[in-house]
């Protein structure tokens, strides 16, 4: 079983997140279990004492954004989890570079490449192979 924190200071976007992943997302993973989270100090809190496997950071979050928690955490958390970030356009996947975040997706969720990103990311953590960052899914034409 792999755990999934979810920032995002509005509930609807945590839900539209784990909808759009599932819960069985890969065979290969297991089942996932979901963590919301809406506050910045507890989202530092959890990574912090390993309760996440991996964390998607809403980075249009207020007050504190999903690209500078991405930062800190990337800074501060030894074996920090992978992080993805989604991002209200595709022109500010470049900032990932900034957030360290390992993978980059856009709002609205696309299910299909928050999924990918989640896997890809947990398999890699899984077996201990590195990420090269960032790996960005906004690849819809209408977005990107």
């Amino acid at each position: 079983m792999s755990t999934v924190l979810v920032y995002a200071d509005r509930a609807d976007v945590r839900e539209r997140v784990k909808a759009a992943i599932g819960t069985l997302p890969d065979p290969r993973l297991g089942e996932i279990e979901f963590v919301d989270v809406s506050d910045g100090r507890e989202l530092v809190d959890a990574v912090d004492h390993g309760e996440a496997d991996l964390c998607v950071l809403d980075a249009e979050a207020t007050p504190e954004g999903g690209m500078g928690l991405s930062r800190q955490l990337k800074n501060e958390v030894a074996d920090c989890p992978p992080t993805v970030l989604l991002v209200a356009r595709a022109d500010d996947r470049w900032l990932a570079t900034w957030s360290l975040a390992d993978a980059v997706v856009t709002h609205p969720v696309d299910p299909d490449e928050l999924t990918a990103a989640v896997v890809g990311l947990l398999l890699a953590r899984r077996s201990g192979l590195p990420v090269r960052r960032p790996v960005t899914y906004a690849t819809h034409p209408a977005r990107a």
